[in-house]
């Protein structure tokens, strides 16, 4: 089983104690997140123009997601071992450590750190979807609620929080790097120091997380080969048609990251401004991913939510495709954040609809199928960061356009056999 809640001589003695153990839980989660990659998003926003010799930020940054690709492999087979709430303290030490490397950057640091980063990345994550689905289904259970809703719940303040990570880390940075302080070691240095010190106190807060499954102990999971639990997930359909949209999710993510700060909004705001639209596309997905979570409940509202996401994602990739151009005056500064604030409601909508999505499902091997989550999405950015340099804007916007028809086409069919499934059973019943 992959949750189940641990009760011994430490149990409180009021019922009511141990059900509210999973919201306080959430809130320990999100908020731990948040002091952890507030620091590590605005470090990574910073790899292109602090570390700029020989490339050493964007390649260790690609490292990273190669690295994290490989490991997500094995990702379920670890956490297993581990337990989640272990793998999730042992996680934050990779981002940690990528972030201390910038002290002294070089490739003896950078390129190590890297990738035991995507190590670290690929249990965390699994961890945290594992986790908190846990802990939703527990919630349902003991309240007695319906367990789609708790889920898109839990996921939307989740992902509120940890969205809400650009806007707080950005404008942490403008306000210690201003007046060009980013090119001075100094200006650097300080904001590294700080950014360990947000991460130490997310990591302090894990431990303060309950333990919620069976550290690999159960004996009555049948044995199996590492082969066969990596790929037991892509022998289920459903699994194969979220495939496309997840790889998408993590082709807008990096697209947003490595293109669009560079291509759309440095140019028309300059260096200092890529903070601010980071800023403003940090926010919305904050705001949106609180909203869409309350929306949640089922396949019904996911299937409405998801492609509203994709249209207005959509929307902005032809934008800037067919008709976009760097413009004077208050327009110019207005598209840039517009187009970053629409592709930030689309990442809320991704994050939390496919997280729910994969809860729903498979409850069976929770573990395995954000293990799949991480696979694809972790390649996809790898493959962005990889391709930045070789490709035109126009290139990777067809790219995008393509993808995203493809895992909308796939998803439809998805739910399409939902639907027929559900019917079904009904008719039987």
């Amino acid at each position: 089983m992959d949750c189940v809640i641990l009760r011994d001589e430490e149990a409180p003695l009021i019922p009511g104690d141990t059900v509210h153990n999973h919201t306080k839980d959430v809130h320990i989660l999100s908020c731990a997140f948040l002091l952890i990659f507030l620091a590590y998003g605005a470090a990574q926003n910073l790899q292109s123009t602090v570390n700029t010799e020989q490339n050493l930020g964007t390649i260790s940054l690609g490292i990273s997601y190669v690295s994290f690709t490989f490991f997500s492999l094995f990702s379920s087979t670890t956490v297993r071992l581990l337990g989640s709430k272990n793998a999730l303290i042992l996680g934050t030490t990779g981002y940690w450590l990528y972030v201390a490397a910038n002290l002294t950057p070089s490739w003896y640091s950078m390129g190590p750190a890297a990738a035991y980063l995507g190590f670290c990345a690929s249990i965390i994550w699994v961890g945290q979807g594992t986790y908190l689905t846990c802990a939703a289904r527990s919630h349902a259970k003991d309240f007695q609620l319906h367990e789609g809703t708790v889920i898109g719940n839990f996921n939307g303040e989740f992902f509120g929080m940890f969205a809400s990570r650009q806007f707080f880390g950005n404008l942490l940075t403008l306000a210690l790097l201003r007046d060009g302080m980013e090119g001075k070691t100094s200006g650097t240095t300080f904001l590294f120091v700080v950014f360990l010190g947000s991460m130490t106190l997310g990591i302090i807060l894990m431990f303060f997380l309950h333990e919620r499954d069976d550290n690999g102990r159960n004996l009555k999971e049948p044995k199996s080969s590492l082969s066969s639990k990596v790929a037991a997930p892509l022998l289920d359909l459903r699994m194969l048609l979220i495939i496309p949209l997840i790889a998408y999710s993590g082709l807008q993510q990096a697209f947003v990251w490595a293109e669009f700060t560079k291509e759309v909004v440095k140019p028309a705001l300059g260096v200092s401004g890529v903070g601010g639209a980071m800023a403003v596309y940090g926010a919305f997905d904050a705001i949106c991913s609180l909203i869409t979570g309350r929306l949640t409940s089922d396949f019904s509202s996911i299937a409405v939510i998801t492609p509203c996401g994709a249209f207005i994602q959509l929307i902005v990739l032809l934008w800037i495709l067919l008709s976009y151009s760097a413009t004077s005056g208050v327009l110019g500064y207005v598209y840039p954040l517009l187009m970053a604030a629409m592709l930030g409601i689309g990442d809320a909508v991704f994050n939390t609809q496919l997280n729910a999505l994969l809860g729903i499902l498979f409850k069976d091997d929770t573990r395995g199928a954000f293990a799949q989550l991480k696979v694809w999405q972790s390649a996809a950015i790898a493959l962005v960061f990889f391709l930045s340099a070789l490709i035109t804007l126009n290139t990777m916007l067809i790219i995008m356009i393509i993808a995203l028809f493809f895992g909308m086409a796939c998803f439809s069919f998805l739910i399409l056999h939902l639907e027929k499934t559900v019917s079904s059973q009904v008719l039987l019943s």
